[in-house]
């Protein structure tokens, strides 16, 4: 049942984040990513929203959480899912671990970024 819920949660979710992308750009055009912002901000959202009905209204089950949180916010956007495990990390009192997770995805997450496109340049 886990891998039915992933894996339906993850069509939704790669669906809507194409779909609400879309819809922005054609707003917005694309000479800042609103799309990208748009959809991350809305996951964030979601993902809060459902963290409170698993974490303390205890509203969701195994299979809802992976249904909705992993599956569909999975693919719908990771940056979500960074948001909720950074929280985690501030709510356990890990604020140094928190902002080293902040730190290390965004700027030694862009230097890989720039190492890869520099490697398949050259290949």
């Amino acid at each position: 049942m886990k891998w039915l819920c992933l894996t339906l949660g993850g069509i939704a979710g790669t669906f809507a984040r194409y779909v609400l992308a879309g819809l922005v750009y054609e707003i917005t055009g694309t000479s800042f990513p609103y799309g990208t912002l748009i959809v991350n901000l809305t996951g964030c959202l979601i993902i809060g929203f459902l963290a409170a009905l698993s974490e303390e209204k205890f509203l969701l089950g195994p299979n809802a959480r992976f249904l909705l949180m992993v599956g569909f916010c999975g693919a719908f956007t990771t940056f979500s899912t960074f948001i909720l495990e950074t929280s985690h990390l501030i709510k356990d009192g890990e604020n140094l671990r928190a902002l080293w997770n902040v730190f290390s995805s965004i700027m030694i997450g862009f230097f890989i970024f720039r190492l890869g496109f520099f490697i398949g340049e050259v290949v």
